[in-house]
């Protein structure tokens, strides 16, 4: 038991506190605010408070609980909404009302909640378990079969072991280890800042499937991979999140608002619960755990949620599940960690920012990956993190860092959201490394002919930049009609395909298979396109075509449909450029005769 011996926002210097450990989780003061060691000089002990410390006085006492900041997993977890420290806010919102007042605590999982528990027909009395091994699993929702594991540290005989219906605090199982019995529930406790051992990690094989066509063709993320989102202020940031927690194919999504503003959180929390599932026509909620730590909320409680967050993606990536974890922002993050920092008195390192913070960033972008776990299973945690630059610099710390450590960079531009072209991703500024470990994969799944279209179409896309440098300077009409015609093609690919709108049923999501038809269609137009300049057809003959205007319009047509489309619209183009050819021949060949009258 120590007292407090000074106040400063956020964090508290308490003395008297020898025998305390770095990072255990302490209550400050009479209203049992919780908060976290930070440092240790002597018997005093910094403290970083996640809740409101105003009221707070020397002389007040502090209580060590012995243990890290922890979260607490089981079932339950899915459709839950928490604060940075696992707090459940409807919960929260019961206790004190619309506000959450100081002190409030709440048990993350519902206590009285019964679960059916099926025990493992591999495990039984006698049997030999250890870390990660699967006990037994309770059906969380329709499609989700939540596994109970092993805790952490855990290894011995199983002595007991039962089936029925628990609660998450019911004794299910009893593990002996020499003269030590463990005693199992159905829920654990894990220290988020500490990663759960695997057996190895996998080499990025497989995409992460958004129905996003700029990021699926150009620049897709791999399961298990990072991804960064960085762009100013109403570029698309949030937005381009959400699209990508609902409709990716990953089992399991969480969802981070970390220091965001409350009327983007508010959107998330009305809009997530009302969505369906594209894969199961079920709540989307049914498989998404949210956690908002809105810019108003303690500024401590933001460090915070970004360890709870991944430490709940890592446990059902540990069942064998794909879990994508949307970190919005991690620029807040880093202003937390700044303003701690500061209070610390801690020599700064660039623009504030900590000199540990790569360190951080690194870190926490590493504890992603496809990975073979404990017990057997293969699951991926795929981390997509947004970054916040002011005024748009990446040239800043947090971006420059970020871009060290992760794979996929979405650059969002202001002059794209300016135009309204959406997702706002500059294609000639993003990239992905992960395109050439995933060629085999598309090439398998979806076809040769896809990857080399995602080469041609980058290809069209680059020349068409290049050829509107030019026109600034001399202006299109200056240019031949080929340079002309590839402009043409450059804003088709660009507004047809790459434009994609998330509040449309149909356009908002677009499979493989769509993505696939609509590319070869366009790329099939182009080539026939080039041809026919080359024999000399005038620009506006080809954009006028019937099955230009067909292809502006492939984006409204549902998957189901679009090979239907593709064909039909490939037949029309083949059909009007075949008479534009035989027009000219007819017109070269009247010029000809022409030619020979006058002789």
């Amino acid at each position: 038991m120590g007292i407090i011996e000074k106040v400063s926002g956020p964090l508290v210097v308490a003395k008297d506190m020898l025998g305390s450990n770095m990072y255990d989780v302490v209550k400050v003061g009479k209203a049992n605010l919780i908060g976290e060691i930070i440092q240790l000089k002597g018997e005093s002990a910094v403290i970083q408070v996640y809740e409101d410390t105003t009221g707070l006085t020397p002389g007040e006492p502090v209580e060590s609980t012995g243990m890290p900041l922890s979260v607490k997993l089981g079932p339950g977890l899915l459709g839950n909404i928490y604060d940075g420290i696992q707090r459940p806010l409807k919960s929260l919102e019961r206790k004190s009302g619309a506000f959450i007042g100081r002190g409030i605590a709440a048990d993350p999982l519902d206590a009285k909640r019964k679960w059916k528990f099926v025990h493992n027909k591999d495990v039984r009395n006698g049997s030999e378990v250890r870390e990660g091994d699967i006990l037994g699993h309770v059906q969380e929702t329709d499609f989700i079969k939540h596994h109970i594991l092993v805790p952490n540290g855990v290894k011995g005989k199983v002595r007991h072991l039962a089936s029925g219906e628990f609660t998450v605090d019911d004794v299910i199982a009893e593990i002996q280890d020499g003269k030590a019995v463990h005693r199992m529930t159905l829920s654990q406790h894990r220290s988020v800042r500490k990663a759960m051992r695997v057996r190895r990690k996998f080499r990025a094989d497989e995409p992460l499937i958004t129905g996003q066509r700029i990021i699926d063709t150009l620049f897709p993320v791999a399961k298990g991979g990072t991804a960064s989102i960085p762009g100013p202020f109403g570029a698309g940031k949030t937005v381009m999140q959400q699209s990508v927690a609902k409709y990716a194919d990953s089992d399991i999504v969480v969802y981070i608002g970390c220091g965001e503003r409350g009327n983007e959180m508010t959107d998330v929390l009305t809009e997530f619960p009302e969505l369906k599932d594209p894969k199961t026509g079920r709540p989307l909620m049914e498989r998404t755990v949210l956690i908002a730590n809105t810019s108003n909320m303690p500024v401590a409680a933001r460090e915070a949620s970004i360890y709870t967050g991944i430490t709940i993606a890592e446990y059902y990536r540990d069942m064998g599940y794909n879990v994508a974890i949307m970190a919005d922002s991690t620029s807040r993050w880093a202003e937390a960690m700044r303003e701690i920092s500061a209070r610390l008195e801690e020599m700064p390192g660039e623009e504030g920012y900590p000199a540990y913070l790569p360190k951080r960033l690194a870190e926490y972008y590493e504890r992603s990956g496809k990975v073979e776990n404990l017990n057997g299973t293969t699951g991926s945690v795929t981390i997509i993190g947004a970054v916040s630059p002011p005024g748009g610099d990446i040239s800043e710390p947090v971006s420059q860092g970020t871009l060290r450590v992760v794979k996929t960079f979405w650059s969002l531009d202001a002059a794209l959201a300016g135009s309204r072209h959406f997702p706002a991703i500059n294609w000639l500024s993003s990239y992905s490394l992960y395109t050439d470990a995933l060629e085999y994969w598309y090439e398998k799944n979806v076809g040769k002919e896809f990857t080399d279209g995602r080469k041609e179409a980058m290809r069209l896309l680059q020349r068409e930049a290049e050829l509107k440098d030019i026109v600034q300077l001399v202006g299109e009409d200056a240019l031949p009609d080929a340079e002309k015609m590839l402009l043409e093609i450059g804003r088709m690919l660009r507004e047809d395909y790459l434009r994609q709108s998330a509040f449309d049923d149909v356009d908002a999501y677009s499979g493989l298979r769509k993505q696939d038809a609509m590319l070869r269609t366009m790329l099939h137009f182009a080539r026939a396109a080039d041809e026919a300049v080359k024999n000399g057809a005038s620009v506006s003959a080809i954009t006028g075509m019937k099955a230009r205007a067909e292809i502006s319009r492939m984006k409204g047509v549902k998957d189901g449909e679009i090979e239907a489309a593709a064909k039909r619209i490939v037949g029309l183009a083949d059909a009007e450029f075949a008479a534009l050819s035989k027009e000219l021949d007819s017109g070269a060949a009247g010029e000809k005769e022409m030619a020979k009258g006058k002789k």
